[in-house]
């Protein structure tokens, strides 16, 4: 497996400084509590009307599938990036139950990068996880040295 570098940390380190900006840190702060639909007929009468839900719902999501396009392209360690990020996985949780719906309606691909991170960086987790709960339960923990018998 090839090691991040420091292109790959100083594009993470620009991605947080863009999520600073105020109006995504409030479509990003939409998404994570206020954004719960449980269809895409739900969001439709929102869509392109230029009102907060749609401004909210589009520059969140626009975000996340840019950043998406650069993981699944290789231009950002996918490692490194699944080990400092896991709001794309909240997102694509809560687009989700309107993809389907979103993809007749705007266009068969949106979101496609969103949704091949995702299901990579879930399966990430999970090996991830059960190599970890395998070290725990071994007791022998990353970094921690065992006490000396005096």
């Amino acid at each position: 497996m090839p090691r991040p570098t420091s292109d790959d940390v100083q594009l993470i380190l620009r991605l947080y400084e863009l999520r600073r900006d105020p109006e995504l840190r409030r479509a990003r702060a939409f998404m994570l509590s206020e954004f719960n639909p449980k269809s895409w007929e739900e969001i439709r009468p929102h869509y392109l009307t230029g009102d907060e839900v749609d401004r909210h719902f589009r520059m969140a999501t626009s975000y996340w599938e840019m950043v998406a396009a650069f993981v699944n392209r290789g231009l950002l360690d996918e490692d490194l990036f699944f080990d400092t990020h896991g709001e794309d996985m909240v997102v694509w949780k809560k687009v989700e139950p309107i993809i389907d719906g979103g993809r007749k309606h705007i266009r068969p691909t949106w979101l496609w990068n969103l949704e091949r991170m995702a299901r990579r960086h879930l399966a990430w987790r999970e090996r991830t996880y059960q190599s970890a709960n395998t070290i725990i339960k071994a007791g022998s923990r990353l970094g921690a040295r065992k006490p000396r018998p005096r």
